[in-house]
């Protein structure tokens, strides 16, 4: 277990001391098609309220739903965040930590800084993509080959064509890619440039392709919490952009989203849905996470609104849309549960009921909020192509009995071809696996 300096933990225990708010809510009220909104606490300091990383003890492991089972698909990684599989049935995971200069000046953001590294594992950043092959369909990897190094941060990948674009969190690049290779060593082709502003607040970049292959999405998140840094700091970010294949020519298809990571297709309605991490420091029960389908030109808010046309009270600069121009999102996944992995789930998937026709989210778990929430991976049920009632535990137990430790974090969440479902966790540094029982 890591162990604070004498001076951070005085630091943070005063303040939390100081600030600390507790939720009024219970989570399950921050969820849905119509979350209930409390007033803005009026915190100097935010709630620093975190699980430390402790990784997992021997004989543990998550607790999977009824009717599933839970195995390791691949261990020893070095903070594997995203997944991708390859058209052979090869899984990428791109191993990978914020890079240097990522938090912004500031006491403030430096004790939040300084609280949340205890809850990230602390292996160094590999800035790699690792192949993992499960030659033999047994459903479990023996065999891996370190496929891309020297990268930045990546995050984001997509195969269109002959190439694999990778997102690092300041460049989307590309390499050529043939089927079945274990590596590749061919020096990365720049598609766009991603150096947006002086630091790189939220760095992960994910990313997206069209199912025709003619355009990618990638999701830019903020560089502050609500634009405190200033509006410059801002330009190009907390969007979702579309790149044009064929030219590299880029363009924003959605903005206003404060953090959009996971990103999938609809498969019947054909729609582009995100998972969008809100504020933070407005008190344990706002705002809400959300999953939504997003409008090609929509605005979402951020930072001037938030979940519709409710106003942040922070952000001094006038808005440049009018109050009908804002959308509301679909779906509320609860207050800082740090939402992140996104994959449609079919039918076909070798899940039971009720794990089928819905989205499955990886919620990397809070830390602005008393008590904890997120740290597990959750099954939204869809109807007629809009999400349709309660969600569903399907992976738990990432958090020790008195929730003071954490022994992983879910990120990305892949359902394979074979219909079973993968699970990213960083700070366990491991690939866990779902299927039916």
């Amino acid at each position: 277990m890591k162990m604070r300096s004498s001076l951070i933990a005085m630091t943070g225990a005063a303040l939390l001391g100081a600030c600390g708010h507790e939720a009024e809510l219970p989570l399950e009220a921050t969820v849905g098609q119509e979350p209930q909104l409390t007033t803005p606490a009026d915190n100097v300091v935010p709630t620093l309220n975190i699980a430390e990383a402790e990784g997992w003890p021997d004989g543990r492991m998550p607790e999977p739903a009824v009717g599933t089972e839970v195995s390791v698909f691949a261990d020893d990684l070095l903070n594997p965040r995203w997944l991708y599989e390859l058209p052979n049935g090869d899984i990428l995971v791109a191993e990978s930590k914020a890079p240097a200069g990522s938090s912004p000046d500031g006491l403030k953001s430096w004790v939040a800084g300084m609280v949340q590294s205890d809850a990230t594992s602390d292996v160094r950043n590999a800035n790699r993509i690792t192949l993992l092959r499960d030659s033999n369909n047994d459903g479990e990897v023996d065999e891996r080959h370190i496929f891309l190094h020297d990268l930045y941060s990546p995050y984001g990948m997509a195969l269109v064509g002959d190439y694999l674009y990778v997102a690092n969190a300041n460049s989307l690049v590309r390499f050529p890619y043939q089927s079945g290779q274990n590596m590749i060593s061919e020096p990365p082709e720049l598609v766009q440039d991603l150096t947006l502003g002086s630091i790189n607040h939220h760095w992960t970049k994910s990313l997206l392709a069209s199912p025709d292959g003619e355009h990618l999405y990638i999701g830019i998140g903020s560089n502050s919490n609500v634009a405190e840094n200033g509006m410059d700091e801002e330009n190009g970010r907390a969007a979702i952009w579309e790149i044009e294949v064929a030219t590299g020519e880029p363009r924003i298809y959605a903005e206003g989203l404060r953090n959009p990571v996971g990103m999938t297709w609809h498969p019947q309605t054909g729609e582009l849905w995100v998972s969008v991490n809100e504020r933070d420091e407005l008190g344990s029960d706002l705002v809400p996470d959300y999953l939504t389908s997003v409008e090609e030109g929509g605005f979402y808010g951020w930072p001037w609104r938030y979940w519709g046309n409710n106003v942040d009270p922070r952000v001094e600069e006038p808005m440049p849309y009018t109050e009908d121009e804002v959308l509301e999102p679909d779906y509320a996944l609860g207050a800082h549960t740090a939402s992140l992995g996104l994959d449609w789930i079919g039918n076909e998937a070798g899940l039971p009921a009720p794990f089928a026709n819905g989205m499955l989210v990886g919620q990397h778990g809070s830390w602005n909020r008393d008590p904890l929430s997120g740290y597990k991976v959750i099954f939204v049920p869809f109807e007629n192509g809009e999400p349709a009632g309660d969600p569903v535990d399907l992976l738990t137990g990432f958090l020790s009995d008195d929730e003071t430790l954490a022994y992983g974090r879910p990120v990305g969440v892949l359902v394979e071809d074979s219909g079973a479902v993968l699970v990213a966790d960083d700070v366990g540094g491991r690939v866990w696996r779902v299927e039916g029982s």
